[in-house]
């Protein structure tokens, strides 16, 4: 499955996908590993044409890379997902078994724990979230193995806030959530994680503490946001959103390709390059 002159594809399918960096992480990884036969590519495919994509790839396809809007609308397409992917019921990984099987997994829980632990970060006694989106969902799988106390959850809705003490209570969190209004008292837990979109937060880097902990800032593009920016300057430690996709594409590789480990800092430094590019 990993021989040099063996033609294998893989690709990361979403919409929009134009400005997607696996195909970077992904292509790095095969040069380093001498994968000289594999390729990976981007297409741009939505709920509506996704079942059609699938149901055309050829023997030669041994994994895919699922972004936005796909990860739950994969799943009935599967023959089967990992507790991981069932637990905030989200597939960001399939790879293709050699008797045909479509297996599918989420690697965005493990990547985000992998890069905290990158940092030095093993366990916290409390967390913060900001937002209440699907990454909002994983980061709370995520805090489920690192956090032994209580994740407040900042939101803008009694209706998103119901929705992640659901969650909690399924991933077993202890969950409080609290007014996106107040916010602010978020940047004061020993770890937050913001999962906004960009420019969401930018409103709270006035309010970033003179001696900030861990911020886990999802976003790589633009980058640095002014939270991250405001939190690193005054001497707090951050992992960002390109560290979550390298780890979790660091598991996609070694999943398809059957190579451990797969070439994390060399991942990294291609992401780097393509972002400063831009």
């Amino acid at each position: 499955m990993s021989g040099n002159d063996t033609k294998r594809r893989a690709a990361v399918l979403g919409s929009p996908i134009d400005h997607s960096l696996s195909p970077v992480l992904h292509r790095a990884a095969y040069a380093a590993l001498g994968l000289e036969g594999w390729s990976y590519d981007r297409f741009e495919v939505d709920e509506r044409t996704l079942e059609t994509f699938l149901g055309g790839l050829g023997p030669e396809w041994a994994g895919l890379s699922l972004t936005m809007p796909l990860k739950r609308a994969v799943i009935p397409l599967l023959d089967g997902i990992s507790e991981t992917a069932a637990s905030v019921e989200a597939v960001n990984t399939v790879v293709f078994t050699e008797d045909g099987r479509r297996t599918g997994d989420n690697t965005d829980i493990p990547g985000m724990v992998a890069a905290l632990r990158e940092r030095g970060i093993e366990q916290v006694d409390s967390a913060a979230i900001l937002g209440a989106g699907a990454t909002a969902s994983s980061a709370l799988a995520a805090l489920g193995r690192i956090c032994t106390g209580e994740v407040v959850a900042y939101v803008r809705s009694e209706a998103r806030a119901a929705e992640m003490r659901q969650w909690g209570e399924r991933l077993g969190v202890e969950v409080r959530t609290a007014d996106w209004a107040d916010a602010a008292e978020a940047l004061r837990a020993p770890l937050v994680v913001a999962t906004t979109p960009a420019g969401t937060t930018d409103a709270l880097a006035a309010a970033v503490p003179e001696m900030p902990a861990t911020l886990f800032d999802v976003l790589y593009d633009p980058w640095p946001t002014e939270l991250a920016a405001r939190w690193s300057m005054y001497g707090g430690a951050v992992v960002s959103g390109l560290d979550l996709l390298v780890h979790q594409a660091v598991l996609q590789v070694e999943q398809m390709t059957g190579r451990v480990p797969a070439p994390v800092d060399v991942m990294r430094k291609a992401g780097e390059d393509a972002l400063a590019a831009r």
